[in-house]
């Protein structure tokens, strides 16, 4: 019989507050086990080695996920079909790489059969399980230990939130390594060229810059506060950047400075030097930089304006903070 749209929701709540029990119990136990399990795996990528992660079932897809997100921080991964491994697929191993055995269980047969053969292949094994006292945690060098203390599934059949435990460990072992082993956003870059997250990480500050009309630069011993407001208008943009006689940037003359010289400025303001009410110094960004550091600019100062120089402090570009959503980096 169909549930009823208030049934539904209460069920899918029910599934969701099953899962985070696990995740809250799972985070409970972590211990030293987990230390040295990242530090295994600091160890076989630091001399050259690859992380082989493999599992059956729902777990298999668990693998594969896994895989790919060590993959995508510079941890070298494959996943092992374990059918496929005892028909030739362990060719793919070598002595001194790391195995990633999941099983919520700790006693699937495919796991078990592939621990003999990892440490004859020279591997260190580690277990992914929901299972302490298993044999695959007892037979494993190193174990990463998970809690689900039930599925979300009504018929307690279906792997639910023992899955969900599974991959949120094997993430946060991920993301762990990724701290400790000091990953830049430059390194995480080069292993997403493609799709708008490749583009939201390579672009560089002069990718998106407004330059030429559209990057409104004046001399500042000449200007008036109404030679800047001009020019800020004619380029469509919130600020103006002040150069020294040396063209260096001195500072820079935006919307708020213009509406506070015209609260102190008194009468005939417009016909004051701009220097008189300029941000002196302001904030600056590398040409050179990835887009990304004038974004953690922006966030850090709560800024709307900022100006791109060169090597010699010289002004080049301009970026308004609302360039940035449209380049889908905000």
């Amino acid at each position: 019989m169909p549930l009823d749209n208030a049934t539904l929701l209460a069920q899918a709540r029910r599934c969701l507050a099953i899962e985070g029990e696990a995740l809250a119990a799972t985070a409970k136990v972590l211990d030293a086990g987990f230390v040295a399990a990242v530090r295994a795996v600091e160890a076989a990528v630091s001399a050259g080695h690859k992380l082989i992660i493999s599992g059956v079932g729902k777990n298999a897809h668990i693998a594969q996920k896994l895989a790919g997100t060590f993959n995508s921080t510079g941890v070298p991964s494959c996943f092992l079909d374990p059918t496929q491994a005892l028909h030739g697929d362990l060719g793919l191993c070598t002595a001194g790489d790391l195995a990633l055995l999941l099983s919520n269980s700790g006693a699937s047969a495919e796991m078990l059969q592939l621990l003999p053969l990892f440490e004859k292949f020279g591997l260190k094994t580690v277990a992914l399980t929901g299972s302490p006292d298993s044999e695959l945690a007892r037979g494993a060098d190193y174990r990463l230990i998970y809690r689900a203390p039930r599925e979300a599934c009504p018929l307690e059949l279906a792997p639910t939130a023992s899955t969900t435990a599974a991959l949120a460990l094997g993430d946060a072992l991920a993301m762990v390594l990724l701290e400790s082993r000091g990953l830049t956003r430059e390194d995480f870059a080069k292993y997403h060229p493609a799709g708008t997250l490749g583009m939201t990480l390579l672009l560089r500050v002069k990718d998106i810059m407004r330059t030429g009309e559209a990057c409104p630069v004046l001399k500042e011993a000449k200007t008036t506060v109404q030679e800047a407001i001009f020019a800020m208008t004619r380029a469509k943009a919130g600020a103006v950047g002040l150069v020294d006689a040396k063209g260096k940037l001195s500072g820079i003359f935006t919307d708020g400075d213009f509406r506070r010289s015209a609260l102190s400025g008194g009468a005939g303001f417009l016909a004051k030097p701009v220097r008189a009410f300029m941000t002196r110094g302001g904030k600056t960004v590398p040409a050179g930089a990835l887009a990304v550091e004038a974004l953690k600019i922006f966030q850090q100062f709560k800024i709307s304006d900022l100006m791109a120089v060169d090597a010699k402090g010289k002004p080049v570009g301009y970026i308004d903070v609302q360039d940035l959503p449209k380049l889908k980096i905000l």
